[in-house]
């Protein structure tokens, strides 16, 4: 009994462990806290590099919820938290970049070599077919010559 009592209370308190906000960087005022997370989930933990900074137990990840915290306590709008964070640490640390210049590159780079390798397959496929079927010619012109000749003798 004491034994499933432990277990029921680790099934409960094991999500609780998942996420890397501690106890003392949430704020107060609930409406902040809830836009600290949102911005937060937008963020790469420079770290971890493929998870928020809100699911992150790195020091990184702490001190960049705290400044997203720090920020809003000042006053900042949600995109002025992004931009400042964007500005001191680049726009890898946004887990969704934005479409601007300097990513347009990485943007257009995967439709485009999958576009590039479908033609190059579509002509290699039939570059071969062409082959054969000269290849087949080829042989039948061959063979009518010794046709020809095996029928003159």
């Amino acid at each position: 009994m004491q034994r499933n009592f432990f277990l029921l209370i680790l099934i409960f308190l094991f999500p609780l462990s998942l996420s890397g906000v501690e106890p003392d960087e949430i704020l107060k005022d609930e409406i902040l806290e809830e836009r600290a997370r949102i911005i937060s989930s937008d963020l790469r933990c420079l770290v971890c590099q493929n998870e928020n900074i809100d699911s992150s137990n790195a020091d990184l990840a702490k001190d960049l919820r705290l400044l997203v915290r720090e920020r809003l306590l000042v006053g900042d709008t949600n995109k002025q938290v992004k931009n400042f964070i964007v500005e001191r640490y680049g726009e890898y640390v946004l887990l969704n970049p934005t479409f601007s210049g300097s990513s347009i590159l990485l943007w257009i780079s995967g439709p485009l070599i999958f576009i590039l390798s479908f033609i190059i397959l579509i002509l290699r496929f039939f570059s071969f077919r062409k082959k054969n079927i000269t290849k087949q010619v080829a042989h039948s012109a061959e063979d009518l010559k010794k046709l020809t000749s095996f029928l003159k003798k």
